[in-house]
């Protein structure tokens, strides 16, 4: 049997059902999986604002004062998770034909013609003006930042995938929404050295996602995605190794000297954790190959599930003991 990947006739041939329609349950299995709710993880960025904040706004001993935070953090995730789905599923219409070419993407439902496109926009319009519409209710800036985040996400579907190093960019610039709409709408300041780690942080992973795949898809990797032609392994490394020192060194800057921080500089106690935290992730990518799917490595490798862990404990019980 080779190792090619079937013709994008062949895989939808293998995956139309008989008839066309398979009925309600099968429908919406094949939706949730092209939500790609593994993926729902970048969007806990949102609670960034909200842990940062503890020595600023919460009376831990009462519930009033932290707990319409949480709900509020929480449904901004939930808005999140909805209007990023609502991409993917524009993203997967519009990439169908490359998607056919990669060895795992050409199994996503609307690649192998399991859920059809015209379903697939539906299904994506209507969950974007659930989100759009539950964050102008919620507050006039959050619905505003959505917006935004749907309007660049749409951009580079069509169009900004296509330019070199702005496709990378825009993708980190969505991460920087993400913990923006979480300040907003618990109405917290936030350090601006918290938002360029969150942009340093994505683009650490980002790079590594396209070096995943110039590795893996080899020579078949622009019929996937055209954009790896101006690509290479060697400009990939030398681009993270500027990204990885420049992520450090910004964060242990914002420990130091970010006003909403203790004074005592006790957040430096975290600098570990995100150092082991890279480091962790460099040797998954270089030692065993891994990196294509970010989302996948945070949900499975154990010691960096934990690592993550103690540094959210860590940073919580710096706040809570030195906060103002």
């Amino acid at each position: 049997m080779s190792g090619e990947p079937p013709a994008s006739s062949d895989v939808a041939h293998r995956a139309e059902p008989s008839g066309q329609a398979e009925g309600l349950l099968p429908h919406l299995r094949y939706l949730l999986r092209s939500l790609r709710p593994r993926q729902w993880t970048k969007n806990f960025i949102v609670f960034l604002a909200l842990i940062f904040s503890i020595n600023q706004e919460w009376e831990l001993s009462d519930p009033s004062s932290w707990g319409p935070m949480l709900g509020r953090s929480a449904l901004v995730f939930l808005l999140f998770c909805l209007i990023s789905s609502a991409d993917y599923l524009v993203n997967d219409v519009a990439d169908r034909e490359n998607d056919r070419h990669h060895p795992r993407k050409r199994l996503r439902p609307i690649a192998a013609g399991l859920l059809s496109p015209r379903a697939a926009l539906f299904w994506a319009l209507a969950l974007a003006l659930v989100s759009l519409g539950g964050g102008f209710a919620m507050e006039w800036r959050v619905g505003a930042v959505l917006s935004g985040y749907a309007v660049l996400m749409l951009s580079y579907t069509f169009f900004l995938k296509h330019i070199v190093l702005l496709d990378m960019m825009t993708i980190g610039a969505g991460f920087v929404l993400r913990a923006m709409t979480g300040a907003l709408a618990i109405d917290v300041p936030i350090s601006p050295w918290l938002y360029i780690v969150t942009a340093l942080g994505a683009l650490f992973l980002i790079i590594h996602k396209r070096r995943a795949e110039l590795t893996t898809l080899d020579a078949s990797a622009a019929e996937h995605r055209p954009i790896l032609d101006e690509y290479s392994t060697p400009m990939l490394d030398q681009m993270a190794s500027l990204v990885t020192a420049s992520t450090l060194i910004s964060y242990g800057l914002y420990t130091f000297t970010a006003e909403n921080l203790p004074e005592n500089n006790a957040m430096m106690l975290t600098i570990p954790f995100v150092l082991y935290g890279l480091l962790r992730y460099l040797y998954l990518v270089h030692q065993r190959n891994e990196g294509g799917s970010p989302e996948e490595i945070l949900l499975r490798d154990r010691p960096l599930m934990i690592d993550i862990f103690l540094w959210l404990a860590t940073a919580a019980t710096v706040l809570v003991v030195y906060g103002d």
